[in-house]
């Protein structure tokens, strides 16, 4: 049962093989004893849970099911529901219960999906490791000593280890296809503006976006059905007509022209990764796609802006945690001034700090001029370069990560190294593009490897194609952890 599709789950469900109430303890059971050891999930509300599994249970009675009703899905804690602690990792935020539901969980809560709690994260999502979290680190289920990726670590762990049928995530600069590729598991990131961010937890609002993380392209599809749609309530959710992200999964390949950035397989490639990434080109000429070589001459650039603009927006959107309203307060303080610098000290950790002062920096007079609109001028040349490559490719393929997932502490001391994980993401979120990982092979110490997709604007239907036929043709997309 841990190993079926949400199509699979959700047939088994109409047929009456299995009750909502009855699937959903058995991943309660299943997180029970395998979550203290891989610290995926911070908070689980049992009571809640099964309430929403006897209601999906009369939805499936009374014939008003739809596509993931009664299905245990988990939630990145970053994402606002109602009547569940909300902490987006933070001491900053550990006992603040959320009035409202984010306007995605509104969206699972329509389609009769089950709430099985809420996963682990980089605090603020801030981190390519899930080390930086106030409830501390995740662990790789295909290796303890091993992190799985950042910000989204902790969904990217339950999906791999089985302790939920699929989960949310958010992706700022790659942290729903980084922890994806280090768990073995496929993740999307939708074209900026497609889910939208009401009730999400700001980190950097002109590159954070929801997105569908599970086992495999045709149950991402299913989930977009539901996260995708337009809120009026999120000024940059775009108006669009709703589409079945599912309609093209069947399709042939044949004709597919397959982009290879020069600059995603440079130095700093582990080659381990890179058998990996060739192997799966080689399987997809043989399912029919052309390649196409091509540049990215400004993608190099895509880390040092990326760490001008998310702290700066950073720095922003995080001054609303002050002690006063909601969150942390410091318990003794002599004054106001005293009271928001203590509140601030003590609740957020190293690497929030750390990216606060630096945002602020960037801001500052003086500076602003020198660092932000120049990042912002690059971050143009940055989209346009993806513009001239759409003229040549109907996607663009490459590693999603530059090695296999590292030791735990190993980078925690060097910030770069840290934040070069993600060299490869970073540059399409900067663009508002699509982009997703799926599993492609293992590399060294037999730890997952993933291939990322990067598709045009609105392109999601066409990646999950492209992402179906080749896990239909594979089936490292169904090996599983041995986590028992």
């Amino acid at each position: 049962m841990f190993n079926s599709s949400l199509y699979q789950l959700g047939g088994a469900l109409r047929a009456k093989k299995i009750s909502s109430v009855e699937l959903t303890q058995l991943y309660l059971e299943r997180i029970t004893a395998l979550n203290p050891e891989l610290n995926a999930y911070i908070t689980l509300n049992p009571e809640i849970s099964l309430a929403q599994a006897r209601e999906a249970d009369a939805r499936i009675a009374s014939g008003n099911a739809a596509a993931l009703t009664g299905i245990p899905v988990a939630q990145k804690d970053i994402f606002c529901a109602k009547g569940w602690r909300t902490t987006c990792g933070s001491k900053m935020l550990h006992n603040f219960i959320s009035p409202y539901d984010a306007h995605v969980i509104a969206q699972f809560n329509q389609a009769g999906a089950v709430n099985l709690g809420k996963t682990n994260m980089d605090e603020f999502a801030m981190g390519s490791s899930n080390e930086t979290s106030y409830f501390g680190p995740v662990k790789n289920p295909w290796d303890k000593a091993r992190v799985p990726g950042g910000s989204s670590g902790g969904t990217a762990a339950a999906v791999a280890a089985r302790l939920c049928a699929a989960a949310t995530g958010t992706d700022t600069g790659g942290s729903i296809r980084q922890p994806a590729a280090l768990c073995g598991i496929s993740g999307l990131k939708p074209t900026y503006g497609v889910c939208s961010r009401y009730g999400m937890i700001a980190f950097a609002s002109s590159l954070d976006q929801a997105g569908p993380m599970g086992r495999s392209a045709e149950d991402l599809a299913l989930m977009m059905n539901v996260m995708a749609g337009f809120d009026e309530r999120d000024s940059t959710s775009l108006q669009r007509d709703k589409e079945d992200y599912a309609r093209n999964l069947s399709k042939p390949l044949h004709g597919l022209r397959i982009g290879l950035p020069k600059e995603f397989f440079a130095e700093g490639l582990g080659s381990d990764v890179a058998l990996a990434i060739e192997a799966a080109i080689a399987e997809y000429k043989k399912l029919g796609a052309t390649i196409v070589d091509i540049s990215l001459p400004n993608s190099k650039l895509s880390v040092p802006v990326y760490y001008v603009l998310a702290p700066a927006e950073a720095s922003s959107n995080l001054s609303r945690f002050d002690g006063v309203r909601y969150g942390y307060r410091a318990p003794e303080y002599t004054d106001l001034a005293d009271m928001y610098e203590k509140s601030r000290a003590q609740g957020f950790g190293a690497e929030v700090k750390r990216r606060i002062m630096i945002g602020t920096y960037v801001l500052s007079h003086g500076y602003y001029d020198a660092y932000y609109l120049q990042a912002q001028k690059i971050r143009r040349l940055i989209a346009q370069d993806f513009t001239e490559a759409y003229k040549q490719c109907d996607v663009i393929m490459g590693p999603t990560s530059p090695s296999t997932a590292f030791k735990l502490g190993e980078k925690g001391d060097d910030p770069v190294q840290m934040y070069l994980s993600d060299i490869y993401t970073i540059a399409v979120n900067l663009a508002g593009l699509p982009g997703m990982s799926i599993p492609c092979g293992f590399g060294d110490n037999n730890m997952p490897v993933g291939l990322q997709i990067i598709g045009n604007y609105f392109d999601e239907a066409r990646m999950l194609n492209v992402a179906h036929q080749y896990q239909l043709a594979t089936d490292w997309h169904s090996r599983a952890p041995q986590v028992l």
